[in-house]
């Protein structure tokens, strides 16, 4: 779990990054607040839960005179509890009309002030103090080119690691800088200033949706303490692969990470503004002082995003209510897809397999036979043209079938078809649920000495090939609870707990001086009172 400090460079980064960035940022906090782990579930001083605030904001701009310096603006400050509302407000009011054209054509050579701003942020001590010194700290620097004087900067990069503070710089590159001036030249002679250095990493971007939204993830990990490190895996062969060695070690990532279904309304009270818990009875107290609570002790216009994060809302406009499906779920088609090209790493949840209804199934008049007819062939038409198509329809819902909820956001599915019988439906994943690809698992570039993969080849003929049939894959779950229930019959009854026998038969109960009798009629029982 790392504090991260972001670092935006407004002089160099032009308005349509900038705005791809501030998304970037607010997705981030959005994500924060509703996928908290377990690290961050912690609670305040008044036994409250709270979401430890993990983000600083800061940029660089120069003032407004011609003669002016370059300035460091703090906009964002960690504090204990993490507030959504305040980094929005903070991301939202970056100025939009700092860049400076000519900074990234210039690249003055000389030490300047921007360097003299980026040391002081290194060795401020309000930095240090952010979260807590126990915490991690990182800074994030980001900019389109960089620090002129490499010297000054291995200075401040060095005093940032003494304080065991990692900096990592994220260049984006435009497509139209080598125009200006030689990005690459520089940007080597930069790394090179740095690369010794531990605590320094330098990543190069070209600003594209798919980079945006990986890079979002990854920062998502780092403020977080369950996704950091992989499950460690070992595939095991019943034959060796090559000479002695029968195994292969592997790290095992998650795909996808399932947000919610949308944000519930919830009471607060107006005191602290802490949600109210559903209460047995109808005396509604405060969370923190136990005190009862009136009408107009309550604040009805909120929602809950995630456990620890409430939104007071001017109206009851935002305010709904997570409603469990009962009606046929409706989903739209929105395009079809190539079963070839579809990643498995996109599919999560529970598949369904997809049968035509009757029309009385759907609660329609029973002279609707011929349409009941129409609608089989329709289902069994659709699915061979998509199986000859090897294609498979996209579709939306509001319905989560894996929660069974009808949400506030869209989820996605693909319609799966087969050579013969039912189709398979199966939930994707959306562009906040996909989680990056690790980098080492992009990598196909390793040569494979052929002596190996004739090896390999030997190897895998050796298992038994066959289709996959789930009645011939039995998980164990019957002849453990058969052995298990044996083996409580064998224990036998003497040293059982007296459990509470129902006679059948007229049984009278005496409770607080009413007499109950209970009566049995067939396999029904009744109740009556003398």
């Amino acid at each position: 779990m790392t504090l991260l400090c972001f670092l935006l460079d407004l002089r160099t980064i032009p308005p349509p990054l900038l705005r791809d960035l501030k998304q970037s940022l607010l997705q981030l906090a959005n994500l924060y607040a509703v996928t908290c782990g377990r690290g961050e579930r912690e609670r305040g001083a008044e036994g409250m839960p709270l979401l430890r605030d993990r983000l600083g904001l800061c940029y660089l701009h120069k003032g407004g005179a011609p003669s002016s310096s370059t300035e460091l603006k703090i906009v964002y400050r960690p504090g204990q509890n993490f507030s959504l509302r305040d980094f929005h407000h903070a991301v939202n009011n970056l100025p939009m009309d700092r860049f400076m054209p000519e900074f990234n054509q210039s690249m003055p050579s000389e030490s300047s002030d921007q360097d003299m701003s980026l040391t002081n942020l290194l060795t401020s001590k309000e930095l240090y103090t952010w979260g807590g010194h126990h915490v991690p700290k990182k800074v994030i620097i980001i900019c389109t080119s960089l620090f002129a004087n490499a010297e000054a900067m291995r200075k401040s990069l060095l005093g940032a690691a003494e304080q065991c503070i990692p900096v990592e710089f994220m260049v984006w590159e435009q497509e139209d800088a080598n125009v200006h001036y030689d990005v690459s030249e520089k940007l080597n002679g930069f790394i090179n200033s740095i690369s010794d250095l531990e605590n320094c990493v330098l990543r190069r971007y070209l600003s594209d949706s798919w980079v945006m939204c990986g890079i979002v993830k990854r920062w998502l990990k780092e403020l977080k303490d369950d996704v950091e490190q992989p499950l460690k895996a070992v595939f095991l062969f019943k034959n060796t692969i090559v000479g002695s060695i029968d195994q292969i070690y592997c790290n095992l990532f998650a795909s996808s990470n399932q947000i919610v279904d949308g944000f519930p309304s919830c009471q607060t009270c107006r005191c602290h503004g802490y949600p109210i818990e559903i209460a047995v009875s109808d005396k509604k107290r405060c969370p923190l002082t136990c005190h009862e609570l009136g009408a107009s002790d309550l604040i009805d216009n909120a929602v809950r995003v995630g456990e620890q994060t409430v939104l007071f809302l001017p109206s009851f406009e935002g305010c709904q209510k997570l409603q469990r499906i009962y009606a046929p779920i409706t989903f739209s088609i929105i395009e079809r897809t190539g079963m070839a090209s579809l990643s498995e790493d996109v599919i999560e949840g529970t598949s369904y397999v997809v049968t035509p209804s009757a029309y009385h199934e759907m609660e329609v008049a029973p002279d609707e036979s011929d349409k009941s007819n129409l609608n089989t062939q329709l289902f069994h038409g659709l699915r061979g043209a998509l199986f000859h198509l090897d294609q498979g329809l996209v579709c939306s819902s509001t319905c989560n079938t894996d929660t069974m909820r009808d949400g506030t956001f869209q989820c996605f599915y693909v319609l799966q078809p087969s050579d013969k019988g039912p189709m398979l439906l199966r939930r994707l994943a959306g562009s906040e649920e996909i989680l990056p690809i690790p980098e080492m698992s992009r990598a196909n570039n390793h040569t494979i000495p052929q002596e190996l993969e004739k090896s390999i080849q030997s190897s895998l003929s050796k298992i038994e090939l066959r289709e996959y049939n789930p009645l011939q894959h039995e998980r164990g779950f019957h002849p453990k609870l058969n052995w298990l229930v044996k083996e409580s019959l064998q224990f036998g009854m003497t040293h059982l707990p007296k459990l509470l026998k129902v006679k059948y038969g007229p049984t009278k109960i005496r409770r607080n001086r009413t007499l109950l009798v209970l009566q049995r009629s067939g396999s029904s029982f009744s109740l009556s009172m003398k």
